[in-house]
């Protein structure tokens, strides 16, 4: 039988809380110490990855693709109409 494992260390549990928090990840709580260091190895390998490789390209704008688009509604407020022809001027 091996000999019971301790619990992980305060600072392994914060340092797994940040280093989740840089990497927009998260982990499942380690309940020993060689846990929270494979957990903590893990996390770290995420961390030097490239950022993009988390959110995609950063320099692109986030648009819902259900998303109403400038180009097709024409008019303000109460007038405004959905555009029935790609030609339709604004109002």
């Amino acid at each position: 039988m091996s000999a019971p494992q301790s619990r992980p260390t305060a600072r392994q549990l914060r340092f797994l809380r940040d280093l989740a928090a840089r990497t927009a990840s998260t982990f499942v709580y380690p309940t020993t110490r060689p846990q929270a260091s494979a957990e903590i190895a893990r996390m770290r390998r995420l961390a030097r990855r490239p950022r993009d490789q988390f959110a995609g390209d950063q320099t692109e704008a986030l648009v819902y693709a259900t998303a109403v688009h400038p180009h097709e509604v024409s008019g303000y407020g109460s007038s405004a109409q959905w555009r029935t022809r790609a030609g339709d001027a604004d109002v």
